[in-house]
């Protein structure tokens, strides 16, 4: 069999294409990778990816991010595991960071909001497209089915913390499922001498991510800077639970204890960074932005934001290279583990639950203006802030109809996300100027 790894220069071309087309959150970017490297260019088998994205789901941090990450180092070592995670988010942040400017610059992002408006309502099509293709592929039976039903209860309902859900699909997984271990049809180049491989990528990846911080302290000690990077690194250190758990907690320090962001502008933050490529959590360099604008700390109000921006980037994103590059060759090693490869089958099941939550979720924050709590009689002894429920009257009709046209056009024409995503910008911007 030939070899099926691509060079390095279409490794570079083809994750730079997913960083500049990763919208729709982790969903959406999940289900692109996928389509893009197992099914367009089959560069990785199935049971390898989703083997990689179990292992993603259990990290702190953004998994879609990390998945990159892993599927570069799978095909190229080390250089294309750092190439593939850079252009994952360079694209995003080069535009969440232009977006946070021109917020702060000119206050008024009405033009964006319409523009948006159509983005959005694309971009929940592509969610639930990316719910269906990995549904069918993960999801081998009643036994799979029940992992995600239940995994989707759990959240959606009850309000579990993500990684008590994860935990609890892999024990069960390791019971119940026994999934048999991985053939080896690949060749193995990542796993000699994997121990003190993993301790020096440790140090290496754990220098490198600490650095600024150091070099800041000696120029000019305490600063804007030195606050914003090192908030920032407790985040990505206990960045469990999704991008929205992170997002929540971070919301709440950064207005209330920090006062670098108001709530509106913490929503405003958020609405970008829902519509424009890379993970969720580059809403946390808006953030950054605006700690540094208001609060600049060198070269004026713009260069101190940018400067908080990336530094905000780098705190949460260089993790990802420690987890995947010391990681990785052990958990390659599990594929050949029955009972451990039934734990990640069983945890690859409950994360088509976790992706139906995220698209709910998605899909009531597109539609209605207003997402409240409802509580429900025979679910209060264990609920106490009930189901999330939105309120009817908020019903946004132009968001519905462009979601209903983007879900035809991508379900039915198989319309592509790049001609979707232009189509449902400039309706959105013309019902916009009409309205």
């Amino acid at each position: 069999m030939s070899d099926p790894r691509p060079s390095f220069s279409e490794l570079l071309s083809t994750f730079l294409r997913i960083g500049l087309l990763s919208f729709g959150g982790p969903a959406g970017q999940i289900a692109l990778m996928h389509r893009i490297v197992v099914e367009e260019k089959r560069w990785i088998r199935e049971e390898r990816y989703l083997h990689a994205l179990n292992y993603c789901m259990l990290l702190p941090g953004p998994e879609a991010q990390q998945l990159a990450t892993y599927i570069g180092w799978l095909l190229h070592g080390v250089r294309g595991g750092i190439a593939a995670g850079l252009l994952f988010v360079a694209p995003g942040l080069a535009l969440i960071i232009g977006l946070a400017a021109a917020y702060a610059t000119f206050a008024d992002a009405s033009w964006l909001e319409a523009i948006f408006t159509g983005l959005k309502a694309a971009v929940l099509a592509i969610v639930l497209q990316a719910l269906v293709r990995m549904g069918a592929k993960s999801l081998k039976g009643p036994l799979s089915l029940a992992f995600a039903a239940t995994a989707f209860v759990a959240l959606f309902i009850f309000g579990l913390a993500f990684p008590l859900v994860i935990l609890l699909a892999g024990i069960a997984g390791s019971l119940l499922l026994r999934a048999a271990p991985a053939a080896e049809t690949e060749p193995e180049r990542h796993h000699r001498r994997k121990g003190l491989r993993a301790v020096v990528a440790v140090f290496v990846w754990g220098a490198i991510w600490l650095a600024p911080l150091g070099l800041m302290r000696a120029i000019g000690g305490e600063n804007t800077f030195t606050d914003v990077f090192s908030f920032f690194v407790r985040v990505a250190l206990f960045s469990f639970g999704g991008a929205y758990a992170v997002l929540s907690y971070v919301a709440q320090q950064a207005v209330t204890t920090w006062h670098w962001v108001t709530p509106a502008q913490m929503l405003d933050g958020l609405a970008l960074a829902e519509t424009t490529p890379g993970p969720l959590v580059l809403t946390l360099s808006f953030v950054g932005f605006l700690a540094g604008h208001g609060a600049p700390a060198a070269g004026g109000p713009l260069l101190s934001g940018i400067i908080a921006a990336l530094l905000t980037a780098w705190a949460i994103f260089v993790p990802s290279f420690v987890f995947i590059f010391a990681g990785a060759p052990f958990i390659e090693d599990l594929r050949r583990n029955p009972r451990l490869a039934g734990a990640l089958a069983g945890i690859g099941a409950a994360t088509v639950g976790v992706i139906a939550n995220l698209s709910v979720w998605f899909a009531l924050h597109v539609l209605f203006g207003s997402v409240g709590r409802q509580d429900f009689f025979a679910l209060r002894p264990f609920l106490d802030a009930g189901l999330p429920w939105p309120e009817w009257p908020s019903l946004d009709l132009p968001s519905l109809v462009l979601a209903v046209a983007a879900g035809i056009a991508i379900f039915r024409f198989r319309v592509g996300v790049v001609a979707l995503l232009v189509a449902a910008g400039l309706a959105g911007l013309a019902i916009g100027r009409w309205l």
